[in-house]
């Protein structure tokens, strides 16, 4: 084509250099004219009727894919191929470097492509439920960074005007190197294996990892890092090996044994313990929820006693024991509370700070708010219901109670 077009321009009575010239501007400016109509119709009636066909079609993964851009990526091959076919319009001298360079802008638009590729391949998996147990987006990142290593290959060997293949076998010269440099990421891709196929974590697991400030809900694992949004909504990042290395705290087991644990102690003043008599009996038995165990309690104590036991030797009710079987009846009745899982009210060794009987008991209802609402409700009731079984919660000394000491003393100082 170059030579006939020259050969033509030669007979209008150009000289041998002009028509050189001519011809080859001609053809390059040929040549770049049709890669601009191609890129243009690509652009606006191809990838317009793909969008259009993506619009009404039912199938969700042609939308991902418009969505990611792998189609509007895939268009910009086409002012590349027009230029790598047409490159001996550019002359003898200057053919190899423009298909090369056309060849290289083929090889980087084909990456993005690809990667675009992943990433809607990514989204649509993500949408699945098993993308919460066996999450793949560190995989991926691997898949990436070996896609740009033999992307890099294949440019250096079309500047180079060489085999990809003799440019790999070179690689072995250079592997300790390329080791060093990918240190970090071979570790990562390892812990992120270790992560995935052991179902350490996923995304949607409440962890708790104090040593990088994260406790809350995990929304992304990626190739180095695991992105945890805190429940004040901040950010912490944690490296992917610090779950290998370190210990962490994964709530998913509660969340999927369907109750979250109440674990808490009410602590009774020692000074305030003290037998059951007659009238804290009575008044105990108007109770509906001691009612049936207050009769039993004193039909067994009387058959004990049976046998002659006088004084301290005879086995007798105490307040602190009757409550905590108040607090088993008032459980129990809670319609809130898992009956089949433990469910447990026990008293601990007494301490310097009193008497603790713990509750041991897991709700139904795991939401943060709606669980610290069921918690609360139940110690208001036992904290209200102490003084009826005559006792106390222990308190530390105030700065109220020991100005009303003072003035206690004051008082009887003057009488």
């Amino acid at each position: 084509m170059h030579a006939w077009l020259r050969s033509q321009l030669e007979t209008q009575g150009l000289g041998e250099v002009e028509a050189l010239a001519a011809a080859t501007l001609t053809l390059i400016a040929a040549v770049l004219i049709i890669a601009w109509i191609a890129d243009g119709v690509t652009k606006r009636y191809l990838l317009r009727f793909v969008r259009y066909v993506s619009a009404r079609s039912d199938a969700q993964w042609d939308d991902v894919l418009v969505e990611h851009g792998v189609f509007s990526r895939l268009a910009q091959l086409a002012p590349g191929i027009v230029i790598y076919t047409g490159g001996s319009a550019f002359g003898p001298s200057a053919e190899a470097w423009v298909e090369r360079l056309a060849f290289i802008y083929m090889i980087v638009v084909m990456l993005l492509a690809v990667s675009a590729l992943l990433d809607a391949g990514l989204s649509m998996y993500q949408r699945t439920e098993v993308a919460r147990e066996r999450p793949v987006q560190g995989y991926l990142q691997v898949m990436k960074i070996v896609l740009y290593i033999i992307a890099g290959i294949f440019i250096v060997a079309t500047l180079l005007d060489e085999e990809p293949w003799g440019l790999l076998t070179g690689l072995g010269a250079v592997s300790a190197i390329l080791l060093l440099v990918f240190r970090d990421t071979i570790l990562s891709f390892v812990a992120s294996v270790q992560v995935a196929t052991q179902n350490m974590v996923r995304r949607g697991d409440w962890i708790e990892m104090p040593s990088y400030g994260a406790d809350g809900d995990v929304i992304e694992v990626s190739l180095h890092t695991v992105r945890v949004q805190n429940w004040d909504k901040t950010i912490s990042t944690v490296p992917i090996q610090a779950l290998i290395t370190d210990s962490f705290k994964n709530w998913r087991g509660m969340e999927e044994s369907g109750g979250r644990r109440i674990k808490r102690s009410l602590r009774i003043d020692l000074n305030t313990i003290r037998f059951c008599d007659d009238a804290l009996l009575e008044r105990l038995e108007k109770f509906d929820l001691l009612a049936g165990y207050l009769r039993d309690k004193r039909d067994q104590l009387a058959e004990t006693n049976a046998s002659g036991r006088i004084g301290v030797n005879q086995r007798r009710l105490t307040n602190v024991g009757t409550f905590r079987a108040y607090m088993e009846a008032y459980l129990r009745g809670n319609a809130n509370l898992h009956s089949n899982m433990t469910f447990l009210v026990r008293q601990l060794p007494p301490t310097e700070t009193g008497l603790p009987i713990e509750i041991y008991v897991f709700s139904q209802v795991q939401a943060w708010a709606e669980y610290e609402a069921i918690q609360a409700d139940i110690f208001d009731h036992l904290f209200a219901v102490l003084p009826e079984f005559g006792l106390r919660a222990y308190q530390a000394p105030s700065g109220h109670d020991l100005h009303r000491a003072a003035e206690a003393v004051s008082t009887r100082a003057a009488v």
